[in-house]
């Protein structure tokens, strides 16, 4: 049993003082406000429920970086692209496994405490199985079990190059399968989870350009009552080419065709008309936001208060994780619409905190579109939970709604002192507990892939 004293804690009744929380099997089995700490108590200064990272691909952690060298045209997502599959098809199961285990550091000691991985580097670098077909995916569950990191896996379905089911390209050889080899790799990746506490299962068709609509329908009926995610309307060409195929753009298809609803989660969605917009919101789904690779890859601004104001639900995601980050996305999600709307505080609602709306937003969106069992600093919650560090001059003087206004517009990683997941102390002093190790394991990873 472990006890732990926060000055303040965010709790579902809202902030309380002097709060002592009993985390007892990975839960917590008490929590009472208004106690003064006791001898062995473990005294933190802010406490928060951790935070849902619903859009990953770890493998991309590796080339952070890596593409911010202008070609001899103008620069987009599609350039960008190339560069990570040259880099995708260097990597061996042990290097996937240890850059991985990298990025789940960094989620950790930024505040995140479950990561959604849309795992598409299945196959061996000529684009043959593996002789265990899950291979990849077990060495993503590797990665979780070592950092601590709790893990919904989101095995990806890509088969085609673009809308039509035109062939795949030798780029993408590492990340195709068939229907059958799919659902072996669902089946697999499945059994890759079942030793890790609240682990969640779902699957990814990864866009309407990679999977025909027969393809979608086979994928989403594998997911059983699982999350089911897919990149949708990132690109302007990418809706330019699917209403060349269609007649319509994709989030109209995935609307009109895919029966979405709360199970589903829309990846991006940054271009949509308003009426598309209002009709994700009532659906259910989450939009999973990535803003700060939505920044880094000049996708669009995502139509956020049209969204919120209709009821949409949200989380966000470190994606292509060049930056690591809770604080950061949400940061970049409030600019851009100051950015595109020229006005401030625009996410929170008249006389609230728009740090406080950003963060309960993206808990709710990211555990609904996770799976995740509902959590909180509430009794018989999963003990999942950051400490934030009280002295940092962000949150000097600070109370209440304005700690996370300081942490996510003035601090950001920095202000994470202690992270707990199920329970067990991952993040320390604002290191994890294997930092040293993961990261001198990663840093001969990157030797080898560097001097390629």
């Amino acid at each position: 049993m472990t006890m732990l004293h926060a000055a303040q804690a965010l709790t579902p009744t809202g902030w309380q003082a002097d709060v002592r929380l009993t985390v007892a099997a990975g839960r917590f089995a008490a929590i009472e406000a208004g106690r003064a700490p006791e001898p062995g108590d473990a005294r933190v200064a802010v406490l928060v429920p951790g935070l849902p990272n619903l859009h990953s691909h770890a493998f991309q952690r590796g080339m952070a970086g890596l593409a911010e060298r202008r070609g001899p045209s103008s620069d987009t997502f599609w350039t960008w692209r190339e560069t990570m599959y040259r880099f995708a098809l260097r990597m061996t199961p042990d290097e996937a496994e240890a850059v991985a285990a990298q990025a789940y550091v960094e989620m950790l000691e930024s505040g995140f405490t479950r990561v959604g991985e849309f795992h598409y580097l299945h196959h061996a670098p000529d684009g043959r199985p593996y002789g265990r077909v899950a291979e990849m995916a077990e060495r993503i569950a590797a990665a979780a079990a070592l950092t601590g990191l709790r893990l919904t896996l989101l095995p990806v379905l890509y088969r085609w190059s673009t809308f039509g089911g035109a062939p795949s390209t030798e780029g993408q050889r590492r990340f195709v399968s068939d229907l059958d080899l799919f659902a072996r790799l669902v089946e697999g990746s499945g059994a890759a989870l079942r030793d890790l506490p609240g682990a969640a299962l779902g699957v990814a068709p990864h866009s309407l350009r990679a999977v025909t609509p027969e393809d979608l329908a086979a994928a989403a009926g594998l997911a059983a009552d699982g999350p089911v995610h897919i990149h949708a309307a990132e690109q302007v060409r990418e809706v330019e080419e699917c209403q060349a195929w269609s007649g319509a753009r994709p989030v109209q298809w995935l609307l009109d065709h895919a029966a979405l609803d709360g199970r589903w989660c829309l990846i991006h969605a940054t271009h949509m008309t308003p009426d598309e917009t209002a009709r994700l919101a009532a659906s259910g789904a989450v939009a999973g936001l990535c803003p700060v690779t939505e920044a880094s890859l000049g996708d669009g601004i995502f139509p956020a208060p049209g969204f919120v104001a209709a009821g949409g639900r949200y989380g966000v995601g470190t994606d292509s994780n060049v930056l690591v980050g809770a604080a950061d996305e949400l940061r970049q999600l409030e600019y851009a619409q100051r950015l595109e709307g020229r006005q401030r505080n625009v996410l929170a609602a008249p006389g609230a905190s728009t740090g406080r709306a950003l963060f309960e937003a993206a808990l709710a969106g990211g555990t609904q579109a996770l799976a995740a069992e509902a959590g909180g600093l509430a009794p018989g919650a999963p003990a999942d939970c950051v400490a934030l560090d009280g002295a940092d001059p962000a949150l000097l003087e600070r109370r209440g709604d304005a700690l996370l206004d300081g942490w996510i517009f003035a601090a950001g990683s920095r202000a994470v002192d202690a992270v707990w997941v199920d329970g067990r102390q991952v993040v320390a002093g604002g290191r994890h507990v294997a930092q040293e190790a993961v990261g001198a394991r990663y840093a001969g990873v990157l030797r080898r892939l560097m001097a390629e």
